[in-house]
């Protein structure tokens, strides 16, 4: 299960430490969703299922959190900061550069929980953290293939090794398109239904031709030719020609592929001597998108053939 560890979160978030609850132990407290709570309802002394996975998740603390706290009185201040803390509260932030109270301090230091410190407003602070969390908890997958992007749409290139998809990639290159990643791409689900594939770091912008070998797309090519990361809309499925093997004709059946719960939809393209694959996967592109658009040439072409 992926994990967001609090030292990564403070590094990644450029949050202030005001105090640190467990340095010895920081490392073992995570975060594990991009959930978070604003403790308006636990100040108020209503804490009904927050023990049920809200107090672990990213608590952040607001202008109307801190208003609201500076006007209870001190007996009832303490007493609900204590209950607060004896949560398994990961972190709590303070939005606005706001200075903790000298109980909320207090409360957090005798429970070993860590107090952070932001100059973003609320909701921009919130926003920032759940764009992060969301793309660092994202359920993810590795998968041998080629991934470049093509009049805007992330074209997943899979086949068997050696039977040209990065010699077919390398021409959409030199044709204007964008590659992401070379044999292998790193795929997130980042949303019910969206994906996005990037290269690892250490290979990206590096492809393999066989016959030359390694070669740099942005030395070579430049800053054009490549891009970190793209959605994954479309894949083609390069499979070696056989006369007997059946091949879509019409694009009446459209297959699809399932990558991390995600249907992504896929088309099998035959190898043989002679075609030209770029040209075909920009066809393909284009025709995807005008699928989505809702426009379907073979639907069209079986409607005048009924009609006539």
């Amino acid at each position: 299960m992926a994990v967001v560890t609090l030292p990564q979160l403070i590094k990644d978030l450029n949050l202030e430490i005001v105090y640190l609850g467990d340095p010895e132990h920081s490392e073992n407290i995570g975060i594990h969703t991009s959930d978070i709570n604003r403790p308006g309802l636990q100040f108020a002394n209503y804490f009904v299922d927050f023990d049920d996975g809200t107090a672990t998740r990213l608590q952040v603390i607001g202008h109307l959190e801190m208003t609201y706290l500076r006007n209870l009185n001190e007996k009832t201040l303490k007493t609900r900061l204590k209950k607060y803390f004896s949560y398994p509260l990961p972190c709590v932030v303070f939005c606005r550069n706001l200075t903790p109270t000298a109980e909320m301090i207090e409360a957090a230091q005798k429970k070993k929980k860590t107090l952070l410190r932001t100059e973003l407003i609320t909701t921009e602070f919130i926003s920032v953290a759940v764009n992060y969390l969301d793309n660092m908890l994202a359920p993810q997958m590795e998968q041998h293939g080629v991934l470049v992007n093509v009049y805007g749409l992330g074209v997943l290139l899979l086949g068997e090794s050696g039977i040209g998809k990065s010699e077919t990639a390398l021409e959409l290159i030199k044709r204007g398109h964008r590659l992401i990643s070379d044999d292998v791409v790193n795929i997130k689900k980042v949303a019910r239904n969206r994906l996005i594939g990037e290269a690892p770091p250490k290979i990206r912008h590096f492809m393999e031709i066989r016959g030359i070998g390694i070669i740099n797309v942005r030395e070579m090519y430049g800053v054009g030719a490549i891009m970190n990361a793209t959605s994954i809309d479309l894949v083609v499925h390069l499979v070696p020609w056989e006369k007997e093997s059946y091949c879509e004709r019409l694009g009446l059946d459209e297959q699809f592929i399932n990558m991390l719960g995600v249907n992504i939809h896929q088309i099998t393209i035959p190898i043989k001597p002679g075609r030209n694959l770029a040209i075909i996967v920009e066809a393909a592109a284009r025709d995807s998108r005008l699928k989505k658009m809702g426009y379907n040439a073979a639907e069209e072409l079986t409607k005048r053939l009924r009609e006539r």
